[in-house]
């Protein structure tokens, strides 16, 4: 069980994020991280010199060169010496790996921050490098494509129809609306096949975007916040890598997390799921048991900005900001990572009674 105890309590006090576009060419990652650094710092009042513990999520292979991650330390500051680790995992595992951290009683504070450029090259190409090297890489399915077979098996077993994913879609986009940061707001007209059944609506828009988070344990966490995201439970889970072993239109390791987390002892009352495809809410819905009752990705989702590497970590800094402004008492974070939800982290957050 990764439930924290009571008694090395674990908040999210301080979320930001860039205003995410379509392509941001005229910035280097460090330049486009570097505001949210100062952004969610500013917010605490503190200084780098007062973490304890920096971790970041990002991909070479979006950057198109190793080590890239080196470079945003640019950002962050790297002198006097600072604790700091990387995942080449979505933001979200780098919180995992430093809530573990300040789990363990090594730290008081951290600072967990992604990014990721998409516009230089084609995704769909690029994340074909995470699939089973021997039997399926070397078919080239890329991520849409991989996507739609998933959504197919969903309307085959009877679970959707292209007009219930075309009002997912757009119920996360209407959400959006509010959003300042998303890069799709509002109607988006569904157009036409991409690969089907998925049309240009369902797929997620590709762009550039960084956020940071900011944790802190105990009293130092209602020091530096009114109201403080605690993390009452956080797990992740795999499924197999062979795609053909698995039930597409279920989801075993989101159940399996949630349940680890904690997610279904008592109801939620927000949802912020990672879902890139409209089809993918599908199956995240039923494995998190999701009434109509939840307010499911108030934020838009990841339907209205998805910077790769960065769209998990979002979810949970948006779950966490609603409880910062007593918009939830208790709120799901979902991310995701791998062909058709391989990899899934639940967190789940709560505020303290008003």
């Amino acid at each position: 069980m990764t439930s924290a105890p009571r008694d090395r309590e674990i908040a999210v006090v301080a979320f930001a994020q860039t205003d995410h576009r379509r392509t941001s060419e005229e910035l280097s990652e460090v330049e486009m991280l570097m505001p949210v650094l100062h952004e969610v710092l500013h917010s605490t009042g503190l200084k780098t010199a007062d973490i304890g513990f920096t971790c970041s999520g990002s991909s070479d292979y979006l950057a198109g060169r190793a080590f890239s991650f080196t470079l945003a330390l640019d950002g962050v500051g790297a002198w006097p010496p600072i604790s700091e680790s990387h995942v080449e995992m979505d933001g979200a595992w780098a919180l995992y790996e430093a809530w573990t951290k300040l789990f363990t009683g090594d730290a008081d504070t951290a600072l967990v921050y992604a990014y990721g450029k998409s516009s230089p090259g084609s995704v769909r190409d690029v994340l074909t490098r995470q699939l089973d090297p021997y039997y399926v890489a070397p078919l080239w399915p890329d991520s849409v494509a991989l996507a739609a077979l998933q959504a197919q098996a969903l309307i085959d077993a009877g679970d959707t129809d292209e007009p219930a994913l075309a009002a997912v879609a757009s119920r996360n986009r209407e959400a959006a609306s509010t959003n300042p940061h998303a890069q799709l707001r509002g109607p988006v007209p569904q157009g036409d096949h991409l690969v089907q059944p998925l049309r240009t609506g369902d797929c997620p828009p590709i762009g550039d975007g960084a956020a940071a988070v900011i944790l802190a344990a105990g009293d130092r966490a209602r020091d530096l916040c009114a109201r403080p995201a605690w993390i009452r439970g956080i797990d992740h889970r795999i499924e197999a890598h062979g795609l053909g072993v698995r039930d597409l239109t279920d989801s075993p390791s989101t159940r399996l997390a949630a349940e680890r987390a904690g997610a279904f002892e008592r109801p939620v009352d927000t949802a912020e799921l990672h879902a890139p495809f409209s089809s993918q809410e599908v199956v995240l819905r039923k494995a998190l048991r999701l009434g109509e009752d939840v307010d499911v990705n108030p934020s838009g989702g990841a339907l209205a900005a998805h910077p790769i590497m960065a769209a998990g970590l979002i979810r949970i800094g948006e779950a966490a900001a609603r409880i910062h402004r007593g918009r939830s008492d208790r709120a799901l974070a979902h991310a995701t990572s791998g062909p058709c939800l391989q990899q899934n982290l639940v967190a789940v957050l709560e505020g303290e009674p008003r």
